[in-house]
């Protein structure tokens, strides 16, 4: 009778010792997913933030005349329809004046 009571104490103490360790196991698990949680949503804020910030910054006017290094405006406009670009020779084509050349022509 003492080795079957010595045996049943042994298992409730291995079922005991199981269930703690699973118990503390699964606690750490829940621990672990609660940090990482924290840590995206934490992360999520910053970026929301950098994007909020880049949408209130100034627009850009992409047509507006741009300055070079030494504070010329530099203006940039679409030829006219009488401008021609130069041969590859350097000699202009030869065109009537009512008609101009366009990029199979030239």
């Amino acid at each position: 009778m003492t080795a079957s009571g010595a045996q049943r104490v042994g298992k409730i103490a291995s079922l005991i010792t199981g269930t703690v360790a699973e118990v503390a196991r699964e606690i750490g698990e829940f621990v672990t997913d609660v940090i990482e949680m924290r840590e995206a949503a934490a992360a999520a804020r910053r970026d929301a933030e950098k994007d909020a910030a880049f949408a209130e910054t100034e627009a850009v006017d992409l047509d507006a005349p741009v300055a070079d290094d030494f504070g010329t405006p530099i203006l940039f406009a679409e030829p006219a329809a009488g401008d021609k670009a130069p041969a590859a020779d350097d000699k202009a084509p030869v065109t009537d004046d009512k008609a101009p050349v366009t990029g199979e022509q030239a």
